[in-house]
């Protein structure tokens, strides 16, 4: 595969945003430093080009490295991974051993970046999710909700109501689970001492669904996690275990062929819930527009809810900007009248959460 400059510059940028905007409010030293060498190696940059198009190169390359790396924890690179290096101290620039590794294995690397894609399956994420179904609940005047997931990889938010919660002092949820969720609220408490809201049905469409019985699957969930979050990777762990016993079901296909079919056939007295967790980042505008579009014109048969964590470019296309905060919205679509209302802020992975603050400018 050959680049051209202009394809260099583009990724490079990419991989400066991401040391400046995402690896250094989720706590990564580890891929901040490596993004800002990626940036600068056109060796490394043409590897990542190879990422399937709408995919976020630096997630991929780092992905696809991390997990042929668990393969080979001898290579001198896996010192600098927490989960790998066996209380070996990182010696020397991991920018180097980086370099020489995701290039020895170049092959195998590029098999990963050209069939997989960005999944990553956040579930501390369902702590924010559940406080915005609430208010879907609440809107609906209590009636319970038709869950319909846009890219939900394998599924695991779909259990959010399979889980424990701990907002600062306050716990809540399945007092049995083994996944715990720890969100602190920064102000105001967001609404959910009530409990959880009743859910009738819970699906997800994806065009390729992560499957938790798979271990090839379950192998590229992990490599998604960042390196020095070992407490992710246990949640990721736990909740595909709830995956297992509880299956949520998952359709493999397009969004635009089968989701208008699902939303009609979705049970009479429901109200229909749509969700997305930072995956239309990965639409194009166009898609974007369409998928707008679509809800509109099949809100004319039954009105539509959708809560939208990250991708605010769906909400206001003209001041989207990458912010290391994200916000949190509740979408309703009526009679082809679409209405939007900002919920939160939050961290990305769920962290923390500030109830009603105000949309970002």
């Amino acid at each position: 595969m050959t680049a051209d400059d202009a394809t260099f510059d583009r990724l490079a940028a990419a991989f400066r945003r991401f040391a400046a905007y995402e690896t250094r409010e989720n706590l990564s030293p580890l891929y901040e430093r490596l993004s800002l060498v990626v940036a600068e190696d056109r060796d490394l940059l043409e590897l990542a080009a190879h990422a399937m198009p709408g995919q976020p190169p630096p997630n991929m390359l780092f992905a696809a490295v991390q997990g042929v790396l668990t393969e080979h924890t001898d290579d001198p690179l896996a010192a600098w991974y927490p989960g790998l290096a066996n209380g070996r101290a990182p010696d020397g620039d991991p920018g180097r051993a980086f370099r020489a590794f995701a290039l020895g294995h170049r092959a195998t690397i590029v098999a990963l970046l050209e069939s997989r894609m960005v999944q990553t399956n956040e579930v501390r994420r369902s702590a924010l999710l559940f406080p915005a179904f609430v208010e879907v609940q609440r809107e609906a005047g209590g009636r319970p909700l038709a869950l319909i997931e846009i890219g939900p990889s394998a599924g695991l938010n779909l259990n959010f109501d399979r889980y424990r919660y701990r907002y600062g002092s306050f716990e809540t949820g399945d007092a049995d689970s083994p996944v715990l969720l720890d969100c602190e609220p920064e102000g105001a408490m967001p609404p959910v001492q009530s409990g959880f809201p009743a859910v009738f049905s819970r699906m997800g469409i994806d065009l390729r669904p992560i499957d938790a019985r798979n271990e090839k699957d379950v192998r590229w969930l992990r490599a998604l996690v960042w390196p020095e979050h070992d407490d992710r990777r246990a949640l990721l762990d736990r909740a595909l275990a709830v995956a297992r016993e509880y299956p949520p079901r998952l359709l493999r296909g397009d969004t635009f062929e089968l989701l208008p079919g699902e939303i009609r056939d979705a049970a009479p007295g429901t109200a229909v819930c749509l969700f997305a967790t930072f995956v239309l980042n990965q639409f194009t505008p166009g898609m974007l527009e369409r998928l707008a579009a679509t809800l509109a014109a099949l809100s004319h048969e039954r009105e539509i809810w959708m809560v939208v964590l990250g991708a605010s470019e769906f909400i206001r296309p003209d001041r989207a900007t990458p912010e290391s905060w994200t916000s949190l919205w509740l979408l309703r679509f009526q009679d082809g009248v679409r209405e939007v209302r900002h919920l939160a802020r939050c961290n990305p992975h769920g962290r923390r959460i500030t109830w009603g603050a105000a949309a970002p400018a």
